[in-house]
């Protein structure tokens, strides 16, 4: 369904396969027929886009739409900007390039059209109706021998299911150099809009990977040479007894070899599978004595923490 635009009286008439602009008298005289309301009405009323586009969702926020755009890992319908904006400068400006380098439609909605469509998210301004992001098959994750960078750092996500934390994760492996991310292919959050704009678009740019099998993954890449280290809160009852899985402190931890860093769901942490493929456990020690329900810390914070130590 095509969109209906008018910018100052004009009207778009459709010869052959090329679009014409015929501008009325009114526009002629600098008359704006309707007056300023209908051409504000003509903005909101955004058309679907055609089905056979195929299963869409609204990316928002001026990062993530950027980094997508420089990405070009998903398929863009429409470039949504803010109307009312004098003149576009900085990322937004480059975003506009972009779009018109790519000839990716670009509609001018008002604020309130967007706050709809963003369900009342933080937008900034910007969406695009892209393609959805899907994480790829470990098995695409190709061949990584611990020898030929005793420094890489792989970060894997067993169950995080809070959107907000699983972008703030993605954030911070991205900011302190992770080299790729594994993610469990039950139980997990997906890569959805929301991840997106808590990353600060971290995810558009990032090589993300599933498996459903994530306890195999990490007794294969141990046996090819890899560090497996899981992380724990405070050592409790979390931790079996009979575990003669190490519990090393973060301060303490001696980073020298290729590492996988394995963190657990915000609520249960490890489950027992996993935990028991790790060849070492690390934690975060607490400044003072902790009341119950704070003994450990959010799941994002952790991996930020954890990931210092990389340094």
């Amino acid at each position: 369904m095509a969109l209906l635009s008018a910018v100052g009286g004009a009207t778009w008439r459709c010869s052959g396969r090329l679009p014409a602009l015929h501008f009325s008298g009114a526009a002629r005289r600098g008359e704006r027929p309707g007056g300023e309301e209908l051409s504000r009405l003509l903005l909101d009323d955004l058309a679907p886009t055609p089905r056979s586009a195929g299963r869409l969702e609204l990316l928002f926020g001026l990062s993530p739409c950027l980094l997508a755009l420089r990405a070009a890992r998903r398929r863009v319908a429409r470039l949504l900007l803010q109307a009312g904006r004098s003149g576009l400068q900085g990322e937004r400006a480059e975003l506009l390039r972009a779009a018109e380098a790519r000839d990716i439609p670009v509609l001018r909605p008002r604020r309130q059209k967007l706050d709809a469509l963003c369900r009342s998210q933080v937008h900034q301004g910007v969406c695009m109706e892209v393609s959805p992001l899907k994480p790829r098959p470990w098995t695409e994750v190709g061949e990584a021998k611990p020898g030929d960078d005793p420094q890489q750092l792989w970060l894997v996500l067993e169950r995080i299911q809070d959107p907000r934390n699983f972008g703030a994760v993605l954030r911070s492996a991205h900011f302190l150099g992770v080299d790729k991310v594994i993610t469990s292919g039950r139980n997990s959050c997906p890569l959805t809009p929301v991840v997106s704009k808590a990353s600060a678009g971290a995810m558009e740019v990032m090589d993300v990977f599933s498996t459903d099998d994530l306890a195999g993954f990490l007794q294969a890449k141990a046996r090819e040479g890899w560090l497996v280290a899981g992380t724990v809160g405070c050592p409790g009852p979390e931790i079996s007894p009979s575990s003669e899985i190490p519990i090393t402190s973060c301060l303490e931890f001696l980073w020298d070899r290729p590492t996988l860093l394995v963190l657990g769901n915000e609520g249960s942490g490890l489950s027992l599978a996993v935990q028991a493929s790790c060849q070492l456990l690390l934690t975060i020690l607490p400044g003072r004595q902790l009341p119950p329900g704070l003994e450990s810390l959010n799941v994002s914070v952790a991996a930020a923490a954890k990931g210092v130590t990389r340094a």
